[in-house]
């Protein structure tokens, strides 16, 4: 007779493996797109010595494409690995040193930032479609930036710089404009990312 005995389904360990490589691999493709923003050239702003990157445009994508969990993995991986040394950050800085310069506060936020980004994206890939997606993708990781990166950027600058937290968010300010147009691209490029990757965001 023929062996009619179904084969035994995958099991939900190698499955769950599986899915588990693949958000390692996000995640790491995504910290080097962050590492790959910030070697581009800076542009000198304001008296603080705090440029204008792409990394935070890089940042928001994190969230915005990978979710929460693995959006904030992707952009601490990048930090941590920034500060054991590698020349990651804007510049071809990198060492703890960073953490006593005037741009300490805003890489301490990249991680928390790319989390609200990934809350975010949940929130809205769950109940919208078309421009209302890329709008609220947009405005809401725009609200998250300044919710998260300006006021530790601010106080990091105070600090560091020994300067009031009211003269360090004048030193802030000239990010403000750049800080609206990166996260309306990041929004753009999110939501086109999601209509040709559905699943891509999953549980996470």
């Amino acid at each position: 007779m023929p062996d009619t005995t179904t084969a035994p389904a995958p099991s939900s360990g190698t499955a769950q493996r599986g899915w588990r490589a693949a958000d390692l691999a996000l995640v790491a493709v995504f910290a080097a797109l962050v590492a790959v923003f910030a070697a581009l050239p800076p542009i000198p702003v304001g008296g603080a010595g705090v440029p204008i990157t792409l990394q935070t445009l890089a940042l928001a994508l994190c969230g915005l494409c990978l979710g929460p969990l693995r959006g904030f993995a992707a952009a601490a991986l990048y930090v941590v690995l920034g500060l054991v040394g590698l020349p990651i950050f804007s510049g071809f800085s990198g060492g703890l040193g960073v953490l006593a310069g005037p741009s300490a506060g805003y890489i301490v936020a990249f991680p928390f930032f790319a989390l609200g980004c990934g809350l975010v994206a949940k929130f809205a890939l769950a109940r919208l479609r078309g421009p209302k997606l890329w709008l609220v993708l947009s405005l809401g990781a725009l609200l998250v930036s300044f919710l998260v990166v300006h006021p530790l950027g601010i106080l990091g600058m105070s600090v560091n710089l020994g300067v009031g937290l009211p003269e360090a968010l004048v030193f802030d300010m000239p990010f403000w404009p750049g800080d609206v147009v990166k996260n309306l691209v990041a929004g753009a490029l999110a939501a086109t990312v999601h209509r040709a990757f559905p699943q891509l965001l999953g549980r996470r």
